[in-house]
């Protein structure tokens, strides 16, 4: 090649193809299906997650998971695991604001209560978990909680049921609101087994076999959903600027 051949390169700005623009919103995607529980395979692909293999409830979960149809009334159970000596209120604190005024159906201000009363002494039940690892704060929110008879029967036949899935009794305050556009339960279940060890629930059971249960103890009492029930409920869900089962 002569001198007069010679050229010289002039790099220019690397343009990004249509599939790198797009990669990081897919990126975004698949983390947030990792987060809502499910499992991302190296090609993509979504699946529904791993079975836990740790803590009791699990055979329960599945169990749970076959009494539920298409026509089982809803449910949203949140839980909290909440170690104690972290950072954080006390669990003393906590169920003071449990029971604040203006969250009961009446205005008035909440009172606990537990399997065999309507005033629970919250002092007496924080002071029984001071020595404990940890506890377990949960979120009970039936769809259908207002055509519900008593939400406090529902709260112990839903514990109870809890117990013989875990395989032991369980020591608990729960409180209901009626603060907000959908009635909720409040349920504190200490993290000690009543033999005296610590209380390790699966965590299947945790995010799928507790509501599933709670589903079924609502159909039982309301009936299963009707054609209008199901249409009603997908097109709450198409308005919801949140995750719901349409997501899925």
């Amino acid at each position: 090649m002569s001198a007069e051949d010679d050229f010289r390169i002039r790099p220019g700005r690397i343009r990004s193809t249509r599939a790198q623009r797009a990669r990081p919103f897919i990126a975004q995607a698949l983390a947030a299906a990792e987060r809502a529980g499910g499992s991302v395979s190296r090609n993509g692909t979504i699946g529904p997650g791993r079975r836990s293999r740790f803590g009791c409830g699990q055979r329960a979960s599945v169990q749970a998971n076959r009494l539920i149809t298409a026509r089982s009334r809803g449910a949203v159970v949140k839980a909290r695991v909440v170690r104690h000596g972290a950072r954080g209120a006390p669990l003393a604190t906590h169920l003071g604001y449990l029971r604040r005024e203006g969250v009961t159906r009446d205005g008035e201000k909440a009172r606990l209560f537990g399997p065999g009363t309507d005033d629970a002494d919250p002092k007496a039940f924080a002071e029984r978990c001071a020595n404990d690892r940890h506890h377990f704060r949960f979120i009970v929110s039936p769809d259908d909680a207002i055509e519900m008879a008593d939400l406090k029967r529902f709260t112990r036949d839903l514990v109870g049921q809890m117990e013989r899935d875990l395989g032991t009794r369980l020591d608990w305050v729960a409180v209901d609101h009626w603060n907000t556009e959908h009635p909720h339960i409040h349920l504190i279940v200490r993290g000690v087994r009543d033999d005296g060890e610590n209380l390790v629930i699966a965590r299947d059971y945790i995010k799928e076999g507790m509501r599933d249960r709670a589903r079924d103890l609502i159909t039982q009492e309301l009936g299963p959903r009707t054609d209008h029930d199901i249409r009603t409920a997908l097109e709450r869900q198409i308005e919801a600027e949140r995750w719901t089962n349409l997501d899925r």
